[in-house]
């Protein structure tokens, strides 16, 4: 069924990631009907828009420019235009700034209509080969390194599939992160440069993709799928995880290295067990 664009609707237009024949036949009619394209990169989207013969005028839309285009954007809905938004690849609002814009025109009643493309995250998953039926979309890790770690840190307990998004300049710093923080032996699956000419499926552990990255300039942009905890791991209650630290501790270790001890024996925080052991009296106190 096609109908034309609604006048003061934003579509939310999925764009290919990277090959041109994954975009949807939906998708160009859209772009060319509307009123308006809000691209994040209006250079890169106009390459799009030459291959498929759009000519709909464009503004651009991005991190460092939302505060003020919102309001521009949301002022033409209200006189009845049609917007589409679009980002570099992919889904709109999948870490990027859409989100802010979609939120906008919900809050002012205006329709919001989602015209589904393709995602590196789920298009990454479908062929990793770690469980899919749950799984947790974490996006950009943080910049620095212990804002990374210390993230890092509070996913050491999840059992669901872990999905990141990283840049090549990053890639071996949050490998680096990821083995320290989560365990060399733990599973991972790195996807490269999806759905285009050099697209890359790399299996093994994260130790062994850390070597390798070390080894190898990363090159295009990666898609990181961690394996979860097994959910076979002992769940201990606190009193529990108290006793354990007290045993180590016992043996003349300092609070600090007892609690990273536990914490790589049971995947859960470091930060969170040394809490728990500071809350424990010694002998010798």
């Amino acid at each position: 069924m096609q109908t034309d664009p609604k006048p003061g609707t934003l579509y939310v237009v999925g764009t290919p990631i990277g090959n041109l024949e994954d975009m949807t036949f939906r998708a160009v009619r859209i772009l060319q009907a509307v009123d308006l394209i809000a691209a994040e990169d209006t250079r890169h989207t106009g390459k799009l828009l030459q291959h498929f013969q759009v000519k709909t005028p464009q503004m651009s839309y991005h991190d460092h420019n939302r505060s003020t285009r919102i309001p521009e954007l949301l002022e033409h809905l209200k006189y009845g235009k049609a917007i589409a938004l679009v980002s570099d690849a992919g889904m709109p609002g999948i870490s990027d700034p859409g989100f802010e814009l979609v939120k906008a025109c919900i809050d002012e009643g205006i329709s919001v209509v989602p015209i589904p493309g393709p995602s590196a995250a789920i298009t990454a998953l479908s062929a990793s080969g770690l469980p899919t039926n749950k799984f947790i979309f974490e996006g950009f890790l943080p910049a620095k390194t212990q804002q990374r770690r210390e993230y890092l840190e509070s996913l050491q307990s999840e059992s669901r599939t872990l999905v990141f998004y990283e840049s090549p300049h990053r890639l071996r710093d949050t490998l680096q992160d990821l083995g320290a923080v989560l365990g060399r032996d733990r599973s991972i699956v790195i996807g490269r440069e999806l759905t285009k000419l050099y697209e890359e499926f790399w299996r093994g552990t994260i130790g062994e993709a850390s070597d390798r990255y070390n080894q190898q300039e990363p090159q295009g942009e990666y898609t990181l799928l961690v394996a979860g905890i097994p959910p076979s791991k002992p769940h201990l209650t606190e009193t529990e995880l108290k006793a354990e630290l007290l045993q180590i501790m016992n043996q003349g270790i300092s609070r600090s290295q007892a609690s990273r001890q536990l914490a790589q024996e049971t995947s859960l925080s470091r930060r969170y067990l040394y809490q728990l052991a500071l809350s424990i009296v010694l002998d010798d106190e």
